[in-house]
């Protein structure tokens, strides 16, 4: 067993998530944990929304509240919708807990004593209207490398280098229009040069990585400049040094305190737990964290964030870097062992957009069909390793001739047929089971092996790919044995058999298809006369502030609880009931409806 830290990215707290969201962070860090504990590890998955910035002070004057008051709301409509989808959390917080504050001001000043966070005078970009900070990602104009004309003040995502707002071609305000004014201000910088050859030395060694993160990440290293960590707002985390504590002007950058949220949610899930320690098994380099692993899950375009600045500040804190140092009172911290990014998803050939109407929320999703026909969408077509494209018509066809027709019928007519004839599962004729039985319970026990090696190495597409070709070989062998047709009390030990291997099958493929589809793993579970727990869901709690701050919901729950990732034999004469469908056909008319609330 080994301690297995599941790091999902945090989604921003100024608006609910869209499916195109859920698909790149949430659904497979799930499917990918969830395995992980029913193959036995210990494992540690946590996030939350991410809370502060210029975009959540902008939102918030529109509507007339305070950032805090826009970023409850949200919270709360994000942590329910992820409450939906069945994402198992060991706890799913918030970066404007004074936990947080205080996890994020730790590393602030570790790395400011070892000499990797320094101050520096640059031109910062003004609202000529306002006299408001703009943030470097609401400035647009062309990148000064590759030409493209939709980079951002930050990064150009056609090319990928990183960039100062000032660097960019007409630069334009994304809020107004305006054309920003630059002026000088002082600021604190992370020293990423000072930095990049521990970077270069820890992606030498990542193996198994998807072959674009790894490229790109290794292409970041080529030209690291500093970067500003803070920046000239009133909304976020203060600055921890003598003469900026006070300071109402200046705040550490959003992206500086989101990326810490993965740390800090691990101490506050310590503490919660009974045990503030517990966090260094899947953080601490020493012998108490030795064996961790830790998987960081989100979308492309945060790929710098978590192959470059994270494991950044995780050595500069460790006092790794070329100005080497001294750990801060946490300890040495791990880096990553993978940075697991996933592409984009569209929705009917166009990108998401909230303004365009192109887009579905995870809630309203959730309102019309089930959370899982949209993780068996994801976990089949998502945007694993390319760029993927969700259709009403696919979603439908996926729903009704793979989940309903095959899966959701193998389970009914093997159940049903058991039910009918036995009321309970079957023994197995003394005669003993024939190749063909034999045949199939190898592939089912084979899955075991080969579904659980992919997830384990991100390959979630071909893991559920595997899972469900048990379930076809099991349909196959149905219809081959027929044991419909076996209606003479000379042939019921046949029939029995015939029953009771597709049964076992059923269950077997259940276990496979649990990571992918919770929901409905649980309720076969019981149609197959299971009790308890088969697959753990998550649970909303209300907590207060650790430290006497407001309280907020968290996602946490037990999943101590649950299937093995193994073949349990069923036992003979456990009683069975006429089961009823797993899964909802749906009616084909709902691409048309869908397709009209769509914009343009």
């Amino acid at each position: 067993m080994s301690h297995v830290l599941a790091a999902v990215a945090w989604p921003y707290a100024n608006g609910p998530r869209h499916i195109g969201h859920v698909s790149g962070f949430g659904v497979p860090s799930d499917v990918f944990a969830r395995y992980m504990r029913m193959a036995g590890h210990d494992v540690l998955m946590v996030s939350g929304t991410d809370e502060h910035g210029t975009p959540i002070q902008v939102q918030a004057d529109a509507e007339g509240l305070t950032p805090r008051e826009l970023a409850d709301r949200y919270n709360r409509v994000i942590v329910e919708d992820l409450h939906g989808l069945g994402l198992s959390y060991d706890l799913f917080t918030r970066t404007t807990t004074r936990n947080h504050y205080a996890v994020v001001q730790e590393l602030f000043e570790g790395m400011y004593r070892n000499g990797y966070i320094v101050p520096k005078t640059t031109m910062g970009a003004i609202s000529p209207s306002t006299g408001r900070t703009l943030p470097d990602r609401y400035i647009e104009g062309t990148c000064p490398i590759c030409g493209y004309d939709s980079a951002r003040g930050d990064q150009c995502d056609n090319c990928g280098n990183q960039l100062d707002p000032i660097d960019l071609i007409d630069p334009k305000s994304k809020i107004n229009g305006e054309t920003p004014k630059f002026v000088e201000t002082e600021h604190f910088f992370l020293d990423l040069p000072a930095l990049a050859e521990v970077l270069r030395q820890w992606l030498d060694t990542r193996e198994g990585w998807r072959p674009n993160v790894l490229r790109f990440s290794r292409n970041l290293l080529d030209d690291l400049q500093p970067r500003a960590i803070t920046r000239d707002l009133e909304w976020g985390v203060p600055i921890p040094l003598d003469g900026w504590r006070e300071r109402t002007d200046k705040r550490i950058y959003v992206w500086f305190d989101a990326v810490i949220g993965y740390l800090s949610a691990s101490i506050e899930w310590a503490r919660r737990s009974g045990d503030p320690e517990a966090w260094r098994r899947w953080w601490s380099t020493d012998a108490e964290g030795k064996d961790s692993q830790s998987y960081y899950f989100m979308g492309k375009d945060n790929i710098v964030f978590h192959s470059v600045i994270w494991p950044a500040l995780l050595a500069g804190y460790s006092g790794e870097g070329a100005r080497d140092g001294e750990p801060g009172r946490l300890g040495r911290l791990n880096l990553p062992t993978e940075v697991v990014s996933s592409e984009f998803l569209t929705m009917e050939g166009r990108k998401f957009s909230s303004s365009r109407r192109v887009v579905i929320y995870v809630r309203d999703f959730l309102e019309r069909y089930d959370a899982d026909a949209l993780r068996y969408f994801i976990a089949v077509a998502g945007p694993e390793s390319n760029d993927t494209d969700f259709t009403w018509a696919e979603f439908l066809r996926r729903n009704n001739d793979e989940l309903v027709a095959g899966w959701g019928n193998l389970v009914n007519r093997s159940i049903s047929m058991a039910a009918k004839n036995f009321g309970e599962i079957p023994a197995v004729d003394p005669a003993g089971l024939t190749e063909a039985d034999e045949a199939l319970l190898a592939v089912a026990r084979a899955g075991f092996t080969t579904v659980g090696d992919l997830i384990a190495r991100h390959r979630q597409k071909q893991a559920i790919g595997e899972a469900m070709r048990v379930v076809a070989e099991a349909n196959k062998y149905l219809s081959e044995q027929a044991p419909w047709k076996l209606k003479d009390a000379a042939d019921k030990p046949r029939m029995g058999t015939i029953l009771h291997v597709a049964l076992q099958v059923v269950s077997d493929a259940n276990t496979l298809l649990t990571p992918f589809l919770p929901h409905s793993a649980q309720q076969v579970h019981q149609l197959l006369g299971g009790t308890g727990v088969h697959a753990p869901m998550p649970v909303i709690e209300e907590v207060e502030d650790l430290d006497g701050g407001p309280g907020y919901p968290v996602l946490t729950g037990d999943y101590t609880q649950g299937a093995r990732w193994e073949s349990v034999p069923l036992p003979v004469g456990r009683p069975l009931a006429a089961p009823k469908p797993v899964f909802r056909k749906l009616d084909p008319s709902i691409v048309d409806e869908e397709l009209a609330r769509l914009g343009g």
